[in-house]
């Protein structure tokens, strides 16, 4: 009977199994980590321990020295003036300059207890060791070499901090002033240093700048070529990247220099024409319609109709001296809608004009222009040498050279045609000179009188705008067929052989103006809204009068020898360029 009752083996191995429930399926599943992983898991935790240990005991040791630190009071980044409630010391300290420094200290030494507080700007920092680290203070042209040395009573942390202060940020320093046991050649101010006591940043500067001061203290590339480097390796930045970054680019020293040596042009334009009787005047920028041809002009939206934009301020000028102002001058902005991208060309730029009636006869305004420009150029060797020293020892440029007072070189037109023409020039006898006729003829001037500086007199009439008085033999043979024909009472100023000035005896006859304006080369409406008021200046009697335009950028770049005009300029502006 057992036997007939079991199972075959056979057969009880495809008999289904008993489904097993979820809990017991997922605990056969799941598999435990590896002995490897184990060890790995462990190591990790270890490490992150010893991480947690070392920077617990970091903060410690840290926490530790900022209680000990002996200079934690003297140094470190201040909040944002006006950020808090300004409450006045009740010491005021007096805070000094690095030029006053220099003065001060130009033939004396300092004594022990000559300390100082002074705001500037870091050109450089850098650690020497844990316990020294220099920096180098600027202020404008003046820079001085600083020194914080770990002591007793100066910290290691100090001399770390400051150290690592960014370049360009603007410090408060109290120093002790010292003499150098040798003097600094990297610095401006050599026969002294200052040991600081105490450094604060007052305005911190971003690590990274877009470019460095340094680079923009080299000269710009040549014309044409790309960014470059210099022997010494180092980069030189293309004028376009310095003009982008302008703000960075205009805190260098020579910048500093240039921009110093434009205003002092202005104060000296100034300054000579009022000791001459000269009153400044302020005419308008902004006109009803086109004046002077209107193919040069910015026109503007203005109000519901449209406006122009002042080209000179020649026409009001001569208004003025119909007016009974007998002597006038202006500084001012002018507008050339030019389409010129060259070295020399700006669509806005500062004008120095003058406008002044004479006795007798035209050359007496001349006389008055060649000694305002000596007068200038004097005055900028006497007042301004450091600046221009400084600006042409990085563009390797000499001395401007100047004739003796009374001695400036005046050519007739045609005088400077036939220097041309006898150094191998083809040119017709009342062409208008060319860039390069113009830095030619400036070459056989310096070669013949040793002048950087000269006028060329009697333009040709049909080259001039159409108020040019035309000169007493163009007068005298005037023929109807040929109206322009002969030369004018003008005149161009000339520095390196570039003109810097236009100028002319101005028709102060309006029945003659009607007439020239008839006939000029380009001819021009009398009665038309920008002239009429113009030509009715002239009909109730005006005394003879001429004058000049000065381009102010113009003098800037020539005295300096810049490679370009828009070094002369804060901002500049030219076809390509509205912004920054």
């Amino acid at each position: 009977m057992a036997e007939q009752n079991a199972v075959p083996v056979e057969a009880s191995q495809s008999l289904p199994e008993r489904p097993k429930d979820d809990a017991s399926a997922a605990e056969d599943g799941k598999k435990g980590p590896s002995k490897n992983e184990l060890k790995k898991l462990a190591k990790e935790k270890a490490k992150a321990e010893k991480a947690a240990k070392i920077k617990a005991e970091e903060e410690a040791r840290k926490k530790e020295a900022d209680a000990n630190d002996v200079s934690k009071a003297d140094y470190g980044e201040l909040p944002m003036l006006g950020s808090q409630p300004y409450t006045a010391p009740e010491t005021k300290v007096e805070r000094v300059s690095l030029a006053q420094l220099a003065d001060k200290y130009s033939t004396t030494e300092p004594d022990e207890n000559a300390d100082i507080v002074f705001r500037a700007e870091v050109e450089n920092a850098r650690n020497q060791s844990a316990k020294l680290a220099f920096l180098v203070f600027r202020q404008g042209l003046s820079t001085i070499q600083a020194v914080v040395a770990a002591s007793d009573t100066l910290s290691r942390q100090m001399v770390k901090f400051s150290g690592s202060i960014p370049s360009e940020s603007v410090v408060l320093v109290t120093a002790n002033v010292k003499k150098p046991f040798e003097p600094v050649k990297s610095t401006t101010i050599q026969n002294l240093e200052v040991h600081v006591k105490k450094l604060f940043i007052v305005a911190k500067a971003d690590a990274q700048l877009p470019m460095q001061v340094a680079d923009a203290e080299r000269p710009i590339p040549a014309e044409g070529q790309e960014e470059q480097q210099a022997d010494d390796g180092k980069p030189i930045v293309t004028l376009n990247t310095r003009l982008n970054n302008r703000v960075i680019d205009l805190r260098g020293k020579h910048n500093h220099a240039i921009f110093r040596i434009k205003d002092g042009i202005t104060l000296l334009f100034q300054e000579f024409l009022r000791s001459k009787g000269f009153m400044g005047a302020n005419t308008p920028r902004l006109l009803g319609a086109p004046s002077e041809g209107g193919a040069s002009v910015f026109e503007v939206s203005y109000f519901a109709t449209k406006a122009f934009l002042a080209q000179s301020p020649q026409l009001y000028k001569q208004m003025l001296i119909a007016a009974r102002f007998e002597r006038v001058m202006e500084v001012g902005p002018i507008f050339r809608a030019e389409n010129s991208n060259t070295a020399r060309h700006l669509t806005e730029f500062t004008g120095l004009d003058m406008e002044m009636a004479f006795e007798e006869d035209y050359h007496e305004v001349v006389t008055m222009l060649e000694e305002l420009m000596l007068f200038i150029f004097n005055g900028l060797r006497e007042r301004y040498k450091k600046e221009s020293d400084l600006v042409r020892s990085i563009y390797q440029v000499e001395d401007f050279k100047l004739p003796e007072a009374g001695k400036v070189p005046r050519l007739h037109f045609k005088e400077g045609i036939q220097m041309l023409r006898d150094d191998g020039v083809e040119i017709g006898d009342f062409d208008d000179l060319s860039t390069p006729d113009e830095k030619r003829l400036g070459a056989l001037v310096l070669k013949k009188y040793g002048s950087d500086f000269y006028v060329l007199d009697q333009f040709p009439l049909a080259i001039r705008p159409f108020y040019t008085m035309p000169s007493a033999e163009t007068q005298a043979a005037y023929d109807p067929k040929n109206p322009n024909a002969g030369y004018s009472n003008s005149y161009d100023f000339f520095m390196r052989g570039q003109e810097i000035m236009s100028g002319a005896q101005r028709i102060h006859d309006a029945a003659f103006l009607e007439k020239r304006m008839r006939e000029h080369v380009t001819p021009v409406d009398s009665k038309s809204d920008g002239l009429r008021d113009y030509v009715n200046a002239f009909r109730y009697g005006c005394p003879p009068h001429a004058g000049g335009g000065i381009g102010l950028e113009r003098i800037v770049m020539l005295w300096l020898g810049l490679p370009n005009v828009r070094l002369a300029s804060l901002f500049p502006r030219d076809p390509s360029r509205l912004l920054p």
